[in-house]
């Protein structure tokens, strides 16, 4: 096996599994039965495609490209791997990895996302944290000079579309517009919600319904439920409008206490006309309590 990697890859070497360290990878979730599918297949034969590494030391490298192909070796308590070395800095070691994520088919959409965030803020030198604004006022410009029938963004205020719209067409995913309008809002989906899709439990359309249910204990309920039984876009937005027609209602103490709160926090002796309406309603509800 070892020889025929050299003859295909050319470039191939095999080195200690153990002398491969890891980073932090943009991947967080892998699908455990398709990893046990390619743990199989390399028990069948063998590593087929070398993993990229570069060096950090006498013996020891830092993976790079190919984590799946790493854990299955490790499942399989192999000692040595094929690998492709690789001299890179680290800003080149961080945009290989992405990249090598970025272009594999099973990424869902959200560590695309922020792989996407991620790969930008390496090639713009910024803070992750600081693109997801960039994009926006890119796109807010966008509209107002749509508006104004000019759709060319003023290279004096974003010098870096250029940059960013070259990023997109390598990847080759969608534009920079569609993925600051349709991808970018689903980081700010619930927790459940996010972990459902990181997980590969729902499509994130379907998720981007379910997290327009405001009560937690509805939305958990619909999510789970439409795991479960598989339930199509048009059965969830069916459920959210039942859920929508129907409040729910609360218990009398529940009303109470609100409303004391509500009152409290409106200040309403301040106003005198609203106050005398207030004080007419507090006669009326004495009297009831005097009936008792």
């Amino acid at each position: 096996m070892q020889s025929q990697i050299r003859e295909t890859a050319n470039v191939a070497e095999w080195v200690s599994l153990m002398s491969i360290e890891t980073r932090k990878q943009p991947r967080h979730y892998f699908d455990p039965e398709k990893l046990e599918q390619l743990v199989h297949s390399i028990a069948q034969h063998g590593i087929l495609e070398p993993l990229l590494v570069r060096p950090l030391s006498a013996n020891k490298y830092e993976l790079v490209a190919g984590e799946r192909r790493y854990r299955a070796a490790l499942k399989l308590g192999m000692s040595q791997v094929p690998v492709v070395i690789r001299h890179m800095n680290d800003d080149e070691a961080i945009q290989l990895t992405l990249i090598e994520n970025l272009q594999r088919e099973d990424l869902n959409p959200i560590e695309e996302t922020e792989g996407v965030l991620q790969l930008l803020a390496c090639r713009l030198q910024m803070p992750p944290e600081a693109i997801p604004t960039l994009l926006y006022q890119m796109k807010n410009t966008l509209e107002k000079e749509a508006e104004a029938r000019n759709n060319v963004i003023p290279n004096s205020r974003f010098d870096r579309q250029q940059e960013i719209q070259s990023v997109f067409q390598d990847l080759g995913l969608m534009s920079w517009l569609s993925f600051t309008c349709n991808r970018l809002p689903l980081l700010n989906l619930p927790p459940e919600v996010l972990d459902a899709i990181r997980c590969g439990k729902i499509a994130y359309t379907k998720a981007r319904a379910i997290a327009r249910v405001k009560n937690e204990t509805q939305r958990q309920a619909l999510l789970d439920r439409a795991i479960k039984e598989n339930l199509s876009l048009s059965q969830i937005r069916a459920c959210i409008k039942k859920l929508e027609a129907k409040p729910e209602l609360q218990s009398p103490e529940v009303l109470l206490t609100n409303l004391h709160q509500r009152l409290l926090k409106a200040k309403l002796w301040e106003d005198p006309q609203r106050w005398t309406q207030v004080q007419a309603l507090l006669s009326q509800l004495e009297t009831l309590l005097e009936r008792e």
